[in-house]
């Protein structure tokens, strides 16, 4: 992974169209089937943040701190348009989730006592504030359970499969696919399957180029949330 990988841009760029889609439901269109492949974006975002940790190998000095801190920023910066887009959130953005997950995974890489200080500090402020961040405590979860996974039999994809069923535990989903209701029960297959269709992707699409996800990309996240908005407005 010396050179720029494709399939990981791939990967990337798909996470960011699933994102959109599942926000589309917030615009005024009458379209709830499209939570199905909205399931998709945040396993994917993390696997991509996984395959990263994977290549530093958890050496000292690389880029994860840095990526942290720009994590950070956007994700103070993300905070108004998603505030003017979601009606009524009930948890930050998706930022605050990838900020204490990418520290608890990118600890665990490091065999020192200060870093595993500091992963159980993350995993204490995730499940003390698990209310209030987007996917909750196994949110943070995540990225560790997908790292674990990254390189390994596809079986062990159900390992963070099942921690992202969890992290999507909110009582209308299960309510709904206990009632049977197709939109939940495939939204659950989705998170279930998710980080198994991702490592496929990576390891079998690498012929694929997309445009590479540079720094630019942390705009994507905000300025979708504005861009969406105008059209409500729009059609409104």
């Amino acid at each position: 992974m010396s050179r720029r990988d494709g399939a990981l841009d791939l990967l990337k760029w798909l996470a960011l169209l699933s994102m959109v889609l599942d926000h589309l439901r917030y615009v005024g269109f009458s379209v709830d089937w499209l939570y199905v492949p909205g399931r998709l974006a945040f396993p994917w975002f993390y696997l991509a943040m996984a395959a990263n940790l994977a290549r530093s190998g958890g050496a000292a000095g690389t880029d994860a701190w840095r990526y942290l801190g720009w994590l950070l920023l956007f994700s103070a910066v993300s905070e108004m348009p998603y505030r003017l887009f979601i009606p009524a959130p009930a948890t930050l953005n998706v930022m605050p989730t990838l900020v204490l997950g990418l520290l608890v995974a990118r600890c665990w890489q490091t065999p020192t006592l200060e870093a595993r200080c500091l992963a159980a500090m993350a995993l204490l402020l995730a499940a003390l504030f698990s209310s209030r961040l987007m996917f909750g405590f196994y949110g943070v979860l995540l990225p560790l359970a997908t790292l674990l996974a990254f390189k390994r039999s596809l079986f062990l994809a159900l390992l963070p499969g099942l921690v992202c069923v969890a992290a999507n535990q909110w009582r209308v989903l299960y309510g709904a696919a206990w009632l049977g209701d197709a939109v939940a029960l495939w939204g659950l297959v989705a998170c279930l399957i998710a980080p198994g269709l991702g490592l496929v992707l990576l390891r079998h699409a690498s012929r694929f180029h997309p445009v590479p996800m540079r720094r630019w990309a942390y705009l994507l996240y905000p300025a979708h949330f504005l861009l969406l908005l105008a059209v409500r407005q729009a059609f409104a």
